[in-house]
């Protein structure tokens, strides 16, 4: 089985993250985003396995990727990740 990815933009629209890409882009493009502590692109590619740290203003989410899906219902878009 290949392994899935999807850019983080998408990713974190579909999980409900973030709920906007436009605003998930703007977080990216402003370096607010780290995937496995590197400093993360809209473009980048999330997989599996990876954690996802978003700064908010003083707070930081962190993230671990659990599933990948190209949509998803609103209360099933938390299966996709978990926090850590």
């Amino acid at each position: 089985m290949e392994e899935k990815t999807m850019r983080l933009d998408k990713y974190l629209k579909v999980s409900r993250l973030i709920k906007r890409r436009t605003v998930a882009n703007e977080a990216a493009d402003a370096g607010r985003i780290t995937v496995n502590d590197k400093v993360a692109k809209a473009s980048t590619k999330v997989r599996v396995g990876d954690v996802i740290a978003i700064a908010f203003g003083n707070k930081e989410v962190r993230a671990q990727v659990t599933d990948i899906r190209d949509t998803t219902k609103k209360d099933e878009a938390k299966e996709l990740f978990k926090y850590v």
